[in-house]
């Protein structure tokens, strides 16, 4: 077990549950096809996710020392990505959303977009340099914490999915203030990311 358990798991939920890409993107895709239709893109994510943890877990050394002089950029880069997409989000149209999202909605978009998440990685690169690596480095242990750390950020973008669809009916009716709610969210993550907050 690992020694700073309740640090590691609060860590764990907060990061993996508050608003970010994956979830945000889940819920909306949930909103407009259902959830059914969108677990290919979360099973996606969940699997991008796996294998981001895993490189983050096997290349963390090397990150790690190269952390101090990185982390400051790859925030910035992170918020500046997170706030185009916060106004992509609030400033779309119902007919050229609905044509983004049916391209976004599969499991290839899901995977992929853990490589270019800024979220995703910065979160992978400190929960293994913070709370793993420093207790446990087989590669048994490393694949066994990855694939618990990819189960449950499958279980937040399904929570996010299923939010979605459930008020599927209400927030097609609300589309403009839900996409501007969204947005604002994403721009709360991005101000995160980018150490400002």
């Amino acid at each position: 077990m690992i020694p700073n358990f309740f640090p590691f798991i609060s860590y764990v939920f907060v990061t993996t549950f508050t608003p970010g890409p994956n979830n945000i993107m889940s819920m909306a895709l949930a909103n407009r096809f259902g959830y059914r239709k969108t677990l290919n893109f979360t099973l996606g994510v969940a699997v991008g996710f796996a294998v981001t943890l895993l490189l983050s877990s096997f290349f963390n050394l090397f990150i790690f020392n190269l952390l101090p002089q990185i982390k400051q950029y790859i925030g910035i880069l992170g918020a500046l990505y997170m706030s185009y997409l916060a106004v992509k989000i609030m400033t779309s149209k119902p007919s050229s959303e609905d044509k983004k999202k049916t391209r976004l909605n599969s499991f290839l978009t899901g995977f992929l977009l853990q490589f270019i998440n800024p979220k995703a990685i910065m979160y992978g690169i400190t929960v293994t340099s913070g709370f793993i690596l420093p207790y446990f480095n087989s590669y048994p242990h490393i694949v066994l914490f990855s694939l618990l750390l990819a189960s449950i950020g499958f279980i937040s973008v399904s929570c996010w999915a299923l939010f979605g669809a459930a008020f599927q009916k209400f927030l097609a009716k609300y589309r403009r203030p839900f996409n501007i709610i969204m947005g604002l969210l994403l721009l709360y993550s991005a101000l995160s990311v980018s150490g400002l907050l």
